[in-house]
């Protein structure tokens, strides 16, 4: 039995990784001919996503991030109760890193990236710490570990000294069955999905932005994620936390996506937008450009002129971006990511 260890998870607060790992599950419960269970925590207890599950009622209840620290602090002090439930497994993979709570068979690690080590300016040093601590140990004491891209392969070499040989890298997929183009019609707005974390540079978006209204003063941009506490720019509208369907739709009816983030491992609204049919403006950082491909219109995110010259030229001739993004984005899925995912445990089962 390969199990799935979900522990801390905490719905609506890790981004990116409780995405992508909802989205492997998936995947694994329509494709997947292995025997699985998922253990996650209790405030998460529809998180298998279909596959057979169990609530670990042991792991206390975290609904914020620091909450999520305590509780992870005290299943490390306490791993007995936790590992009990998992001793049936014999492969555990860890999709959101963390390996809580450690099992003595052979352990899978996702890793998203190695950011913290990058960028080191963007997080507190209590922050960088807890990562090198719990990210950086799980990642070198896997038997596997999982990336979502070349490059983030090798930051993990270089920074991490990661053997490369223990290292898969599967792209993560989209569910086309959700994210596809739509009716819609477009209107005068931008799309950003994004929590305002210091790496996504909504400041110089604002700055861009700004001067994109002196030629299209009808234009708009919409926000979405939560974490948004100040007051934005004229223009600008903050959704916070929306649904899956809501995101759609403004998938389907933005004029572009714009995605300005100076680091990303994988990124995954930039091919959610171009299955919608949405064009894509984006960064040309860290692993954007390997996943994008050539349908995404490029731009330095440290340089403001040339973010607002990249989205004015895709506004205004926007069908060769969005034929190229339909085309890209086929190429990805979450079946096609679940059974790599499979061909790991099965190295190790």
């Amino acid at each position: 039995m390969v199990g799935i260890a979900l522990l801390t998870l905490v719905p609506g607060e890790l981004g990116g990784s409780e995405t992508a790992t909802r989205g492997l599950l998936r995947g694994l419960a329509q494709a997947g001919t292995l025997d699985y269970r998922v253990f996650v925590p209790p405030v998460a207890a529809d998180a298998g996503e279909g596959l057979p599950s169990e609530v670990v009622p042991e792991y206390r209840r975290a609904h914020t991030i620091p909450e999520r620290l305590l509780a992870m602090t005290l299943a490390a002090a306490r791993p007995g109760p936790l590992r009990r439930h998992l001793s049936g497994a014999e492969v555990v993979h860890y999709p959101l890193t963390i390996t809580i709570p450690p099992v003595p068979v052979p352990r899978v690690v996702t890793l998203y990236d190695v950011q913290h080590l990058d960028l080191p300016q963007m997080f507190p040093r209590a922050e960088r710490a807890f990562r090198t601590l719990a990210y950086d140990r799980s990642a070198r004491s896997a038997a596997r570990v999982i990336v979502s891209s070349e490059f983030v392969r090798e930051r993990a070499v270089e920074r991490l000294g990661l053997d490369s040989a223990r290292i898969r890298v599967i792209p993560f997929g989209i569910d086309h069955s959700r994210f596809n183009p739509g009716d819609a019609t477009r209107e005068p707005f931008l799309l950003y999905p994004a929590r305002p974390w210091p790496h996504k540079n909504h400041d110089r978006l604002f700055h861009a932005f700004s001067l994109l209204r002196r030629v299209r003063p009808d234009l708009r941009l919409v926000l979405t994620g939560g974490g948004h506490t100040q007051a934005p720019p004229r223009g600008v509208e903050i959704r916070g936390q929306v649904s899956s369907d809501e995101l759609v739709s403004l998938y389907r009816r933005a004029s572009a996506l714009v995605f300005p983030s100076l680091y990303e491992g994988f990124g995954q609204p930039p091919l959610e937008a171009m299955a919608c049919g949405c064009p894509v403006v984006c960064s040309n950082a860290a692993s954007l450009p390997e996943v994008c491909g050539d349908a995404a219109r490029y731009f330095d995110p440290e340089d403001v002129d040339e973010m607002a010259d990249a989205v004015l030229e895709v506004v205004n001739d926007p069908e060769p971006w969005r034929a190229r993004g339909l085309a890209r984005a086929a190429e990805f899925t979450w079946e096609r990511t679940a059974r790599a995912h499979e061909d790991v445990y099965r190295e190790l089962l």
